[in-house]
């Protein structure tokens, strides 16, 4: 008799995920507060792993684990799993970013609309009783061009709602072609540089994205630049960021996301102190924060965990239940 096919969860989820994979035969179990040594120790007996961002699967657990089959990521990013060292032994990993593209594709908007019109500073100063409107007047998004590099579900849904406002939309993406459409125009990167307002980060966190956005690449910019970030922190420099915000190439930033963020996503990470950089953004005017929650919807939360299970099961099949 083959034995059960077994997951393991060591992140809490949507209830509906467990329960579509156990409709569906499989069997779960929960580990949601165990080290890593402690999941070394039983994760032999598991052909599935479940999480989000609490554990970092390196060679060392997928060593230990030696009947995995398949690590699934509730969410779009898999810069916690080894996926180089998962395709050598064999194990897919499984993500699930269409579940949440909508909600970053308007957050995006919402946080981009919030800077532009001064809406959350008009907002804080009505309520102290202080009622600007010359100095709170805005800008708008019709006529602006804005360069979104990344054209894969976030990028593409951040684009969608943007139809209807009358920009500019155009897109790099550096692994892709042939993606024009009717929310956006294909370009290259030197067309970004040279025609965006606005530019919109929407790529995964790798060696090769970390820092992309630095002082040497936002002064390549022909106009001085509004920036959002829903992606990753650590994809834009914070030190650079601010710097070119002092000189006034950085109009504003919209951010959901710091490069001071713990690995679970859970908090900040920084010792005693706040970093400068940190302090600055916090106290500026021309920034929007927002504690890495654009993909973080009511909706988005079952959509993931439904998207998730689906995958698995399409991958592996119902199982029996003997």
């Amino acid at each position: 008799m083959e034995k059960k096919f077994k997951i393991l969860f060591l992140d809490t989820t949507h209830p509906r995920l467990p329960e579509m994979l156990i409709n569906a035969g499989f069997e779960c179990h929960n580990s949601f507060k165990s080290s890593v040594n402690e999941i070394k120790e039983i994760i032999s007996n598991y052909k599935g792993i479940i999480l989000r961002s609490r554990i970092k699967i390196d060679k060392t657990l997928m060593d230990e684990g030696v009947n995995l089959k398949f690590i699934g990521r509730v969410g779009a990013g898999l810069e916690n799993i080894d996926t180089e060292y998962a395709e050598k032994k064999g194990i897919q990993c499984i993500n699930s970013p269409e579940g949440n593209r909508d909600a970053v594709g308007e957050h995006a908007l919402g946080m981009l609309l919030c800077l532009l019109n001064n809406i959350t500073k008009a907002n804080s100063e009505v309520r102290e009783g202080i009622w600007l409107r010359e100095e709170n007047r805005g800008l708008e998004i019709k006529g602006k061009t804005i360069g979104i590099i990344g054209y894969g579900n976030m990028g593409t849904a951040f684009a969608q709602r943007l139809k209807g406002f009358g920009a500019n939309v155009i897109a790099y993406d550096k692994y892709k072609s042939n993606y024009s459409d009717d929310f956006v125009t294909e370009r290259q990167l030197v067309d970004l540089f040279e025609q965006s307002d606005i530019l919109s980060l929407h790529v995964p966190l790798t060696e090769e994205t970390h820092y992309m956005v630095n002082n040497e690449f936002i002064n390549q910019f022909k106009k001085d630049i509004y920036i959002i970030n829903t992606a990753r922190g650590k994809v834009l420099n914070t030190d650079d960021l601010v710097l070119n915000m002092k000189k006034g190439k950085v109009l504003g930033a919209v951010l959901d996301v710091l490069e001071y963020e713990k690995a679970s996503l859970e908090g900040l990470n920084y010792e005693t102190e706040i970093p400068e950089s940190l302090k600055y953004l916090i106290q500026s005017k021309n920034t929007i924060l927002t504690p890495h929650i654009a993909g973080w919807t009511k909706e988005s939360n079952i959509k993931l965990s439904e998207i998730l299970a689906e995958k698995i099961i399409n991958a592996f099949g119902k199982q029996t239940t003997e």
